[in-house]
């Protein structure tokens, strides 16, 4: 199968083939990958009660968090299109900022309870005001309660819906109401929220400000700008519905790389060719120093995935 043609990325049919496990995946892939949502997971993702998201601003730097609500909260609009809403939270909207700049996003839904099994749904997502998403879907529910009612809604197209395997899910069992208490929706209040469980506040006087340093990667995602020479994704991700989503850009990203034209465009195009050629020359001499180790017949011999060839 031509690498253009199978699910996931360069990085992992590369590996796949340091390894030897092109076979297997090729196997995966065609017996599990989809480009939409079948009838079983659709029903699979309309009784789910929370989720994993994954986002990435468009320097590639990651952010993973946890969504919950009722069961249903996840709206599965059509066999390619979920939705999911935005509650009231503490204001970083750090998911929402990554897709603004980035649309690409990763969910996994495991269910613990009664299935033990996850599914995995990567896509293309927007973000959508809550009245636009209302005079478009006329059915959603209105919640009843004010702390899960969506102040944005996130429509993800979906681009690959695949499944994750039982084996390492562990069975949990849900508490009764009367033990567990009600859970605290859209509160402001810090010890509800968890207060300072893990001491970053007290640690806050004795400590500098925190301040990310500058990013200096952007040679390898998507075009360039035309004015500034700074990367940006193709097809990034505008909040819809009028005004800027809070935390969100206060002005959509461009949407397509524009190279320019005459020597300074050139010589930017050929810097990044460059750097490309030369961060991939180092996987390869990175993954040529890394062997698969023999097969274990139990997992209870498993160590890992890697031995070094030199010792």
């Amino acid at each position: 199968m031509p690498s253009q043609e199978r699910p996931g990325s360069d990085g992992e049919h590369l590996v796949q083939q340091r390894l030897g496990t092109t076979e297997r995946a090729d196997r995966f892939y065609g017996d599990q990958v989809l480009d939409h949502l079948n009838v079983r997971m659709q029903e699979f993702v309309a009784r789910q009660e929370m989720f994993f998201l994954a986002t990435a601003d468009r320097h590639g730097d990651c952010d993973s968090t946890f969504r919950a609500g009722p069961p249903g909260f996840v709206q599965v609009l059509d066999d390619r299109t979920l939705a999911y809403p935005e509650y009231r939270g503490n204001g970083v909207m750090a998911s929402i900022g990554n897709i603004s700049e980035n649309p690409r996003l990763g969910i996994l839904m495991i269910d613990f309870t009664r299935d033990r099994i996850g599914l995995h749904i990567n896509g293309r997502a927007r973000v959508v005001m809550d009245e636009e998403m209302r005079a478009r879907h006329a059915d959603l529910p209105v919640d009843p309660v004010p702390g899960r009612r969506a102040q944005l809604w996130v429509t993800v197209e979906v681009e690959e819906a695949y499944i994750h395997c039982s084996k390492h899910i562990p069975r949990l069992q849900k508490v009764p109401v009367q033990e567990r208490g009600a859970r605290a929706w859209g509160t402001d209040d810090t010890k509800r929220k968890g207060g300072d469980f893990f001491g970053a506040a007290a640690e806050a006087s004795e400590r500098p400000p925190f301040r990310r340093p500058v990013r200096r990667n952007e040679h390898l995602r998507g075009g360039l700008h035309e004015d500034t020479g700074d990367a940006v994704y193709q097809g990034a991700a505008p909040v819809s519905g009028g005004a800027p989503a809070a935390g969100g850009t206060a002005h959509a990203p461009r949407t397509e790389p524009v190279h320019g034209a005459g020597p300074e465009a050139a010589g930017r195009r050929d810097f990044v060719e460059e750097l490309n050629a030369e961060f991939l020359d180092r996987v390869e001499r990175v993954l040529a120093r890394a062997q698969p180790r023999r097969p274990v017949e139990d997992e209870a011999d498993f160590r890992g995935w890697f031995d070094r060839r030199d010792g």
